[in-house]
């Protein structure tokens, strides 16, 4: 199975304003209009518009995804500004969420937006996936990332999973049943892993951006995304490097049950 199974059996047709927005895009070899079309038939779970998921649910948005579940919560604060992009100033104070609903459809007034003023928690993560074809884990605590993990072995839809740290990064495509899960790289909780670290906005973006390609090449079909492979990056000596990563048959989310 693969993303875009998720997404072939309601295919929306284009208007032919959007023919025009995303004709760019559509000349993508690979893609085309059927492309664009599964794109505009999606539906995708952005867990924070952060740092992180402020750039994957606006590249989303900018390339024509026609439904956006989106969850954080909190109000903005000043330490957002330098990296939640769909922050701003004017907003200081105000909920993360609702500036993020404005910013996005600013961008694509189209677009349908779902938007949730909380974090992803066990009481939620079922309503949260629950029309998702893909999710993209965008969250910076194992607790809400191995939910999310949990739903998308559940639910059977991919998951991207994106982290960051200081001026390196971590990319991966789950497919469940296909690839490892979270769980099988991370068994427990990283007990130094925190809400806060040190990170550039430039970090945010760039990793932000490669997940929502993910998410694109996932729901589309559009060649090799990252499934059993884990794309590394560090951005201080701009190295990349991709590795295999195996199941663990033992995993206590996705392994078979002794």
């Amino acid at each position: 199975m693969s993303g875009e199974d998720h997404v072939t059996e309601h295919r929306h047709q284009l208007t032919d304003e959007e023919r025009a927005t995303y004709e760019w895009q559509m000349w993508v070899d690979g893609f085309g209009e059927q492309g664009q079309e599964k794109l505009k038939s999606a539906t995708v779970l952005v867990s924070r518009v952060g740092g992180l998921g402020s750039v994957v649910a606006y590249e989303l948005a900018a390339a024509g995804v026609g439904h956006l579940i989106i969850a954080h919560g909190g109000n903005i604060k000043h330490s957002d500004l330098n990296r939640q992009l769909l922050m701003t100033h004017a907003r200081l104070g105000t909920s993360r969420v609702a500036s993020a609903e404005q910013r996005l459809h600013d961008l694509n007034p189209s677009m349908k937006i779902t938007s949730f003023a909380e974090n992803v928690s066990s009481e939620n993560i079922d309503r949260l996936a629950a029309q998702a074809d893909c999710i993209v884990d965008c969250a910076p605590l194992f607790e809400e990332r191995f939910l999310m993990n949990q739903a998308a072995i559940s639910r059977n839809i991919p998951l991207v999973e994106c982290a960051m740290f200081d001026l390196e990064f971590q990319l991966t495509t789950i497919i469940p049943g296909q690839t490892p899960c979270l769980r099988c790289l991370y068994p427990q909780e990283v007990p130094h892993w925190t809400r806060q670290f040190p990170v550039f906005g430039a970090v945010s973006a760039t990793v932000g951006a490669m997940g929502a390609m993910e998410a694109i090449k996932v729901l589309s079909g559009l060649d090799a995304p990252l499934y059993g492979k884990m794309l590394c990056g560090d951005l201080r000596l701009m190295r990349f490097r991709t590795l295999a990563i195996n199941k663990n048959p033992q995993c206590v989310a996705c392994g078979t049950p002794a």
